[in-house]
This record gives C-alpha cells, structure tokens and sequence, in this order.
C-alpha cells in the first residue's frame, strides 16, 4: 500500500526532522571517518604488528594481502550489522536500534588502537563493522520517513555526502597528525605513560592515536535519545502490532548466513601447498558462490519468517512475498557492483600513492592527500547523483554513474606512473564517479520498500553488497601477489605490476551494472511506500 503522491512522509515537526536528519549526518559522517580510517593507516598497522621470522620488516605484498583480509572481514562484518541491526530498526524502532549500532562501532575502533596483532585488529574491525553496517540502514529508513517525498533526492545527496566528509576529515586529521607527533610524544611522556607505551602510541606515524579517536561517535547516543523522534511511520506499524512478528529465534539464520562470507574469506585466505594455479582459482570460485548462496540464505531467513507471520493478518502480503525478496537480490547485486569498484579499486589509491613516493625526498602525506583528493571529489559526486536521479531517472542514472567510473578508474591506474597533480586530478575525478553511487542508493533503496521491511530490506541490499565488495578486497590483495606480480597484457591495455594491474582489471565490474540495472524497476516520480 502506498501514500498518496501529495502526503507528506509523516507528521513529525519541523524541529523533530531537523533533529533526525542533524543525527543521521553526524552518524554517516562518523561512518564515513571509520571507513578512510583504516584505508589510511591499515597498512602501517599491519607493518606495525607483523612479526617476521628473521626479523627484517615484512614484504609489501604480505602486507597488502592482509590488508586485503582485514578490509574483507570488516566488509562482511558490515554486511551481517546491516541485517543484524536493520532487524532491530523494524523490531525496536528506528532511533533505539541506532544509538545501539554507534555505540559499538565508536567502542570497537578504538579498541582497535589496543591490539597487539593483525588478528585482533581483524576481530575488532569486524565487530565494529556490525554497528557501522546497521546506523546506514537506520538512518536512511529515519529521514527517508520523517521527511516528504519532495525532499528524498536532496536527503539522498547529504546522506552520501555526510559520509565523505567523515572521509574527508580522517585526511585532514592525519596530516594534522603527522606534524604534531612530536608534541604527542612529549605530552605522553609528561602524563608519566611509560617510554614503551609513548613509543608504542607514536610508532608507524600514529595509527594507534588514530584508531583512539574512533572512540568520538559513542557521544552521538546521548544526543540520539535525548533528542531524535522515532519515525511516526515506524510507530503505527508498531501500533498496529506488525513489528512482533519480527521473532529473535530468527537471528539464528543471520548467525548460518555469516558463515558464508567465513568460508569465502577462509579459501581466498589460504594457499594450498602443491595445488596448480588453474585448481586454485577453480576452488577459489566455486567457494565463493557457496559462501555468497549461504550468506544470501541465511540473511534472508528473517524476512522469509516475518513475512510468513504477516501473511496471516494481511494475505496481500502473501502476495508481495515473492517480490519483496527477487528486489532485495537484485538491490544487492546493484550494491555490490558499487562497493566492489570502491573496495576492489579506489579504496587502494591511498595505499597505492604511499608506495610510489618511497625513498622520494620532498614529498609529504601523499595517502592523506589522495584520501583527500577522493573525498572532495565523493561529496560533489554523491549530491549530484541524487540530484541526476530525480531528474533522469533512477535507472538512467545508475547506468551513467558506471560507465563514468569506469573510465575514471582505468584513468586513475592506467594514465599515472608516478604521485603528482595529475595523479590527485585523476583521484579526484575518480572519487566524483565511484562514490556517486552513494548518493544514489539511499534515494532508491528505501523505494523498493514498503515501512514493515524497509530498514531489515534495505540493510539487506546495501549490506549484502559488502560480501561481494570483501570479494573484490580479498582479490585485489590476492591479485598483487600472483597475476599482477609482473606486467600483463589484455584487451590492448597494459596493465603495470601490483596495485595498476590489479584495480583496473576490478573496474571492470562495473560493466555488469550496466547491464544490471535494466532488470530494476523504475521508481521516479513514486511515493515512498507505506
């Protein structure tokens, strides 16, 4: 059932959506940060916390695969929150499950800054990731709620936005870093921290101070239950008894469907001794789809129960049953596309400008700048994609943003063999076309949805992507050490060794989203469902 195209998407006040949507900027914007964080400085903390048996410092490539396992567990961690807490969002309501969900990503990163091996940071990434996958489900189901149909693509465009401001700001912050490390040190020293632990805090340019501060966000909760309505559409569903057929036995499937991603991350992890190449990828492949099957299961199951439950109290339900699951595979798959060109390709252009300027004098934070350059250029693409999708069409859209990052990535990884202005130009243009998705999807998600589902429905296809995207980390990691370990040569392109190689062939991805997003409904001009 749908509202009229003139109703407003609720009666909340004026101040009341102001609120809402002043939280969830806060809170995608802190998301964002905790997303560059570990783009930024994963590799030092990596490097940090490998030990290495003849003591020398560990090899750029085992440093990048697990990088690569680290990215892949935090994406699956995202994607199993994103279900998780979307779950909690249609059960407990919108703003309860959200200060949940911050609280624990803001915990947990900053646990992070704590370890003591590239397995805790592992461990830890992936339980933060459970709160950060959740607060972008909630938060796009609050303000798409309590705002009118006329302003879903302008709420769109900030939702993606906000979150590479948090981008952008983890950039800023760390050049800040870098030059005042020397004050860290003796401030530290004159709290009276043992030298061991000051050493300890400053080491690798201060990635362990950086993962400290991760802890900010857990503040957001006080101003989320003081402040912030529940979304009015949330509480007539509750009103009319509908969120308790969510059941909490049902969770039981989330906890199967994680073990696919497991098992994905377990064979793209581990190198058989004496198996060929051919028998590898082969293994590699076929595992992937069974843990990709599993996972779409197993976080499925609680919908399939919820709605089985409803359809005794209202049989149009029954009906819609069908559909509502074919467009959360399908928005999943849209999703995926999308996260695995950023995971697989441009969240390494960071790690990538690092290695091109060693041993080069004269040069300084060209990770930061880079992550910089990326998230200037996302915050003008994900407004703009909102905006084009209001007035293009969503599907029109969709299908521009992934022929526009195409070329935009190859440009990045074809056209640069050294950091310089036309390597930040090329990041720059890049960020404008791979993160415009993110404005896109929040303005199309919710669409597909109607309240009852909305939150566990779209947590589902925007999360679930991160399993494919953990594909594309896992690959890319993979890739530089063995395909990519010398120059290559496919389809007229060159493609160089390490990092150039292995993202551009990942950008090609987007050539399935072309195709994709013909099979999508179209949903302009609609109102957002009841």
């Amino acid at each position: 059932m749908s509202s009229s195209p003139t109703s407003p998407a609720s009666n909340t006040s004026g101040a009341g959506k102001w609120m809402a949507l002043t939280a969830a900027l806060l809170g995608w914007m802190f998301d964002g940060a905790e997303m560059g964080l570990f783009s930024m400085v994963g590799r030092d903390a990596i490097k940090d916390l490998m030990t290495v048996p003849n003591g020398g410092p560990p090899l750029d490539s085992v440093i990048d695969f697990y990088f690569g396992v680290v990215l892949a567990l935090f994406l699956v961690g995202a994607a199993t929150g994103g279900v998780l807490f979307g779950w909690l969002g249609d059960r407990l309501g919108r703003v309860r499950a959200m200060s949940l969900s911050v609280i624990t990503y803001a915990v947990f990163t900053g646990l992070c800054g704590l370890a003591n091996s590239p397995l805790q940071i592992a461990i830890l990434r992936f339980i933060a990731a459970l709160g950060m996958g959740g607060e972008w489900a909630l938060g796009v189901s609050l303000v798409m709620e309590v705002w009118p149909n006329k302003s879903r693509a302008l709420m769109a465009g900030l939702i993606g936005a906000a979150a590479n401001v948090g981008y952008l700001m983890v950039g800023v912050i760390g050049i800040w870093l870098t030059a005042t490390l020397h004050i860290f040190d003796r401030v530290l020293t004159d709290m009276g921290l043992a030298e061991s632990t000051v050493k300890s805090l400053i080491a690798n340019k201060g990635w362990r101070i950086m993962m400290l501060l991760g802890t900010t966000p857990a503040l957001l909760t006080f101003f989320f239950r003081l402040f912030v309505p529940e979304s009015e559409k949330w509480e007539r569903e509750q009103g009319k008894g509908t969120t308790s057929n969510w059941a909490t036995h049902d969770l039981l499937g989330v906890l199967i469907g994680a073990m696919g991603p497991a098992l994905i991350i377990a064979i793209w992890a581990y190198d058989p001794p004496g198996w060929s190449p051919s028998t590898v990828v082969a293994m590699r492949l076929s595992g992937s789809l069974l843990g990709i099957v599993i996972a779409a299961f197993g976080y499925i199951y609680p919908v399939r129960r919820f709605l089985r439950r409803v359809a005794g109290q209202n049989p149009t339900i029954t009906d819609n049953s069908g559909k509502i699951i074919r467009r959360m595979l399908l928005a999943a798959a849209l999703s995926g596309v999308a996260l695995m060109g950023t995971w697989g390709s441009t969240q390494w252009a960071a790690a990538w400008a690092s290695k091109l300027t060693q041993g080069v004098e004269g040069i300084k934070n060209p990770r930061e700048w880079t992550q910089i350059s990326l998230a200037i250029g996302a915050i003008i693409g994900t407004i703009g994609a909102a905006l084009i999708g209001d007035w293009l069409g969503r599907r029109v859209t969709y299908c521009l943003m992934c022929i526009a990052s195409l070329v935009t990535g190859l440009a990045l990884y074809q056209l640069n063999t050294e950091y310089n202005t036309q390597f930040l130009i090329c990041a720059f243009l890049a960020g404008v076309c791979t993160a415009s998705f993110y404005g896109w999807l929040p303005l199309y998600l919710p669409e597909l949805f109607s309240t009852q589902v909305r939150a566990t429905g779209q947590g589902f296809s925007f999360n679930f992507g991160r399993i494919i995207a953990a594909v594309g980390a896992l690959q890319a990691g993979a890739l530089f050490k063995t395909a990519f370990a010398t120059e290559q040569h496919f389809a007229g392109l060159t493609f160089r060794p390490g990092h150039p190689g292995a993202c551009s062939v990942i950008c090609f991805i987007y050539v399935v989203g072309m195709i994709l997003i013909w099979f999508a409904p179209e949903t302009k001009g609609q109102p957002l469902p009841d």
